[in-house]
């Protein structure tokens, strides 16, 4: 058993999944990046050694059941717990999914990585995550999921496009961190879901074009909630869903 603390991060090798890893590589943890190419997912972990953090690359791809289930069984080879996990990897599927208009076979893609892919890598780590002295789970989710924000007419929500794929998967996720809080409430494993807020990468220039808002957030400044809820403290929250100021509006 690795008395060192361990954390996976799905969708690791960029963007706000990469500086989550950062952030828990500096604070002493040993860092698995989470990525469907092993390519990429290796100079994101070299990147992180270089820096002095203790960072190796996961070929993982959350579509993918014999990939999630060859990772669980490199983490259990190499460090034989896993502590932390964050379900980071998510794919938008486009902002042009308008409820008449959609295309299934985009919707159920945006599903299968946004949430299947959160069960299967959940379940194939939770073994390894019951065997840690204080386990924790991070479901990165969305604003968009607030069907508070989306229904109220103050809010910039409401003069978006309808699209349904992406919010309507990261709300399921939403109900996905309730159940599986519900689930573990006595195991000592706390799970929550994070909205890191619109950040300045790859993933958002579509919701940027379609707001005309300008997103000058970092990576960074989104992962930061992501970090603090996958090192709360034991008496910490679980089944909530969280952004910088506090709980969002379910």
């Amino acid at each position: 058993m690795n008395d060192t603390t361990t954390a996976l991060v799905t969708g690791a090798n960029k963007g706000i999944g990469y500086a989550i890893a950062a952030g828990l590589a500096a604070r002493g943890m040993t860092v698995l990046i989470g990525a469907r190419d092993p390519g990429l997912g290796e100079k994101a972990a070299v990147s992180l050694r270089d820096a002095g953090h203790d960072a190796r690359a996961v070929t993982l791809d959350v579509t993918d059941p014999a990939t999630v289930q060859a990772a669980a069984r490199q983490v259990t080879d190499t460090d034989g717990r896993l502590d932390v996990l964050v379900n980071n990897a998510g794919v938008s599927g486009g902002a042009d999914h308008l409820p008449d208009e959609a295309d299934l076979d985009v919707v159920h893609r945006v599903f299968d990585t946004n949430l299947y892919g959160v069960i299967r890598v959940t379940n194939a780590m939770l073994p390894l995550l019951r065997r840690s002295p204080a386990g924790r789970i991070v479901n990165v989710s969305s604003g968009t999921s607030s069907m508070t924000a989306m229904t109220d007419p103050d809010h910039y929500f409401w003069n978006t496009a309808a699209s349904v794929a992406y919010p309507a998967s990261k709300a399921a996720l939403n109900m996905l961190t309730i159940q599986c809080a519900k689930r573990l409430r006595d195991t000592g494993i706390l799970v929550n879901a994070a909205a890191p807020g619109a950040c300045a990468t790859d993933f958002t220039v579509e919701f940027a074009r379609l707001t005309g808002r300008i997103v000058d957030r970092t990576a960074e400044q989104g992962a930061a909630i992501a970090i603090r809820l996958a090192t709360l403290g034991d008496d910490g929250p679980t089944g909530g869903f969280f952004h910088d100021d506090g709980p969002v509006p379910w």
